[in-house]
């Protein structure tokens, strides 16, 4: 069941490596040297990224090593790394729309469709796995809305869109916290719209459920299945498998489709259900794409009373 309990040390409190400097960075490169340049200088990025966050990189070697059911060595740290540098320099054309140079592959394209044609709008259940810029390039093409839902960073956001000559995507965005947050949310699926959300992380203070995750229990959020139960929203998993230079595999997979919002006495157990299922479904894809998960910091930290 739900708990009110708080990871020790909040992920918010650790330093979103990849973003804000490094990602314009990689714009400077990319357009001044070009796309080969930016390319070859990942590898050193990577490099740096492993050598300089010493915390993370100890969180790192702890999930590969469930992921991987043995120890992780520095060839995989290294090559976790390496995933995550080439996901953020990919931003620099994913998020303006230009995939003229990617390899897409989709599966589910038929369960989002018909997701979009019941009319209901449709929640995407996504993680801090792969791409969810991939993710969007698909979406982007439903003849809906697609607003993504998330916490914090906003403002940060906003500048990382206006550098990257994507200014109308800080529209799409709608802050978790704000008093009109759930009245977009449910403008929006109320339009026959898409709303993303990550469901792997929480802030200080969310409730949260304690579940089993490759090997031990973790906490995950309960508010995207409060949120989806209380709406009766239909929701999809949503993954942006990153599979080599400007290659993806991007998944969907009908998880709860309940059709009118649940009663409140049986609340409870659905949204248990849920997070006990969506933890199982996320555990089973690090399993078998197990570089493609970016959290950097201990997941499975005990955390306060």
């Amino acid at each position: 069941m739900p708990d009110g309990g708080t990871v020790a040390r909040d992920w918010t409190t650790v330093p979103e490596r990849g973003s804000g400097w490094i990602i314009r960075l990689m714009i400077w490169i990319t357009r001044r040297l070009g796309e080969g340049v930016a390319r070859f200088l990942l590898y050193p990025i990577a490099a740096y990224f492993l050598a300089a966050s010493p915390p993370q990189r100890a969180a790192a070697r702890l999930y590969l090593g469930r992921a991987l059911g043995r120890k992780a060595g520095l060839a995989d740290l290294y090559r976790l790394y390496f995933a995550f540098s080439a996901t953020i320099l990919d931003r620099v054309w994913l998020v303006p729309g230009d995939t003229g140079g990617f390899r897409i592959e989709v599966h589910g394209l038929d369960d989002l469709r018909a997701a979009i044609a019941e009319g209901k709008g449709c929640l995407l259940f996504g993680a801090h796995f792969g791409s969810f810029e991939a993710l969007r390039t698909v979406a982007d093409g439903a003849p809906v809305p697609v607003s993504i839902l998330m916490h914090g960073g906003h403002a940060r956001l906003t500048s990382i869109f206006d550098a990257l000559g994507a200014p109308e995507r800080a529209g799409s965005v709608i802050p978790l916290g704000r008093p009109d947050s759930m009245l977009r949310v449910r403008e929006c699926l109320e339009a026959g719209g898409l709303v993303g959300l990550l469901a792997d992380r929480f802030p200080y203070g969310e409730r949260v459920q304690r579940t089993p995750f490759l090997g031990s229990a973790a906490r995950f959020p309960v508010g995207p299945h409060m949120l989806a139960a209380a709406l009766g929203a239909p929701v999809l998993l949503a993954f942006g498998i990153w599979r080599g230079w400007h290659h993806y595999e991007v998944r969907f997979e009908p998880f709860f489709c309940p059709g009118t919002a649940v009663a409140r006495d049986q609340r409870a157990s659905v949204i248990a259900d849920g997070v006990t299922r969506y933890a199982a479904r996320l555990e089973a894809i690090c399993r078998q794409h197990p570089y493609n998960w970016f959290n950097f910091y201990d997941f499975w930290a005990e955390g306060e009373a």
